[in-house]
């Protein structure tokens, strides 16, 4: 199964991803981790554009053939890349869970985006105006919608976790 998850920074896709990845003994596909690559080999400089994306697509796809389950972790935020994502699931032969992470509350969304650090050595953090000038479209298309605000970690991995087990059974 490809775990689709995308969201604006700072709403907590990362930490969710990785406890769902612990949980379910699943690869992980960070499209940060992959960007930040690309510019220590200095072959790039940040904004890249689409490698991470194509990049991660090529590991989701090479992980999902291998038979294990895939989160591919994003920001994810144009039509173009999500269909791409569910094009990985659909050649890979698996089923596809979109999943938007999102954080309701402005004023704790602005809290976490201005305190965090990066966890991956160089890489710029967008500031809160970033994250709130961000281009990113509405979805089209039905996916789930956990949202982080005022719910702690176990709760939203908990929903995630009920909703991959529901996919799972209805096929």
């Amino acid at each position: 199964m490809l775990i689709i998850m995308g969201g604006l920074p700072a709403t907590g896709k990362t930490t969710l991803a990785r406890a769902l990845a612990r949980q379910l003994d699943a690869v992980h596909v960070r499209i940060d981790t992959i960007e930040q690559a690309v510019v220590r080999s200095g072959l790039g400089r940040h904004p890249l554009g689409a490698v991470g994306y194509v990049v991660g697509y090529a590991l989701a796809e090479d992980h999902l053939r291998q038979g294990l389950t895939v989160i591919a972790e994003s920001v994810n935020p144009l039509t173009v890349t999500r269909d791409a994502w569910r094009d990985v699931a659909d050649v890979a032969g698996v089923p596809a869970a979109e999943i938007e992470i999102v954080c309701s509350d402005p004023v704790e969304h602005e809290r976490r985006a201005t305190r965090r650090t990066p966890d991956i050595s160089g890489l710029p953090l967008p500031t809160w105006t970033d994250i709130r000038d961000r281009e990113y479209e509405p979805w089209h298309r039905d996916h789930l919608v956990i949202d982080t605000a005022r719910r702690d970690v176990a709760a939203c991995v908990a929903d995630l976790r009920d909703a991959i087990d529901g996919l799972r059974t209805a096929r």
